[in-house]
């Protein structure tokens, strides 16, 4: 698998990137040698190893959920620049 100079303009546009000619060539000559690189894996012998997601233990440290006192919805709107109907208001952001 290798990049090219196309993938490199269809990674741009996605990110809204303007890249020139001579940056599209670096990059694309960057990528193929990550890629190269990373190719060197496929020689490892990794029959005898364990798939693993991540290489410490990893747990998830969660509480249960208990109803608790909440603030109130005043409280909540104290310091709120603008409310509306109980509810803070907002300026719109889409056009």
């Amino acid at each position: 698998m290798s990049i090219t100079i196309k993938d490199v303009e269809h990674v741009a546009n996605l990110a809204r990137l303007e890249l020139s000619e001579q940056e599209k060539e670096q990059f694309a000559g960057q990528l193929n040698a990550i890629l190269k690189y990373a190719e060197k894996l496929n020689e490892l012998q990794t029959d005898d190893v364990e798939p693993t997601s991540h290489v410490l233990p990893v747990y998830n440290v969660m509480r249960d959920d208990v109803i608790r006192e909440s603030v109130t919805n005043e409280t909540a709107l104290r310091n709120a620049p603008e409310d509306e109907d109980g509810q803070f208001k907002v300026p719109a952001v889409l056009e």
